[in-house]
């Protein structure tokens, strides 16, 4: 043996250890995102929504706008701006688009959510009776209007048989007026070959009681369509909560 390797053999050897570590993964991390995405889906499956918060349930439809990255945060975000799910979903776009982290992807998720979930309500309400499907009627009514922060004014045609053939947006307005012109309300039935109709509107303020200005205008309407022979059978004012129908407050 040489004595360079015999001085080589003779030194000290340094060891290095291998350390395991059980930190938590940081919630930015793919391992992170993608083990709570699926406790959150597997516990959505076993007990639907009501086993969820509704910042969880808003998780789950960021989910599919925002990958590979914890969406809590802007769920929790998005729910402190608007107070609740169905306001999130239902907010116009700029406002959405405001609160940061929130970008094209997660607007167009929620509109998708959003106009799933009024054709699933018209859809209850379509081809019936809706006098005798009131209640059905009130649930897409809300899924429509209840959380909008503008007025808005539609209208509902019915057949002779209260079949609804129409649901139709005439106007919007601000957080507290919508413009109503009740020739043009009764142009449209004339083209429908309406029988009936059925006026909703919504107050921003959560408040459905209606205001004088609600009664004059319903009063000016109902005069040019009953002049044409088609009848009002309600107008209902949506609020957050509840709802107003003139029919029963003897309004009409």
């Amino acid at each position: 043996m040489t004595e360079s390797k015999r001085a080589f053999e003779e030194q000290p050897q340094l060891g290095f250890a291998v350390v395991e570590t059980t930190a938590p993964y940081d919630r930015d991390t793919p391992e992170f995102s993608r083990d709570h995405r699926k406790r959150l889906r597997e516990r959505f499956m076993r007990a639907g929504a009501a086993g969820l918060n509704e910042y969880e349930l808003l998780e789950l439809i960021l989910f599919r706008a925002i990958h590979r990255r914890d969406v809590k945060p802007l769920a929790k975000r998005l729910m402190a701006r608007f107070g609740d799910i169905n306001r999130v979903i239902s907010a116009r776009p700029a406002l959405l688009m405001d609160v940061d982290g929130v970008g094209e992807a997660v607007v167009q998720e929620l509109k998708i959510v959003e106009a799933a979930a009024h054709s699933l309500a018209q859809a209850k309400v379509l081809n019936t009776d809706v006098l005798s499907s009131w209640s059905a009627l009130m649930i897409y009514c809300k899924t429509a209007m209840a959380h909008r922060e503008t007025e808005q004014f539609r209208i509902l045609f019915l057949d002779r048989k209260n079949v609804l053939i129409a649901d139709e947006e005439q106007q919007k307005g601000t957080v507290d007026h919508v413009p109503v012109y009740p020739r043009e309300v009764a142009k449209r039935a004339l083209e429908l070959n309406a029988s009936a109709l059925i006026l909703v509107h919504n107050h921003p303020s959560g408040n459905p009681e209606p205001s004088q200005a609600d009664i004059d205008m319903t009063l000016l309407v109902e005069q040019a369509v009953r002049a044409i022979g088609v009848t009002i059978h309600d107008h209902v004012i949506i609020g957050a909560e509840t709802d107003s129908s003139f029919r029963a407050l003897g309004l009409l």
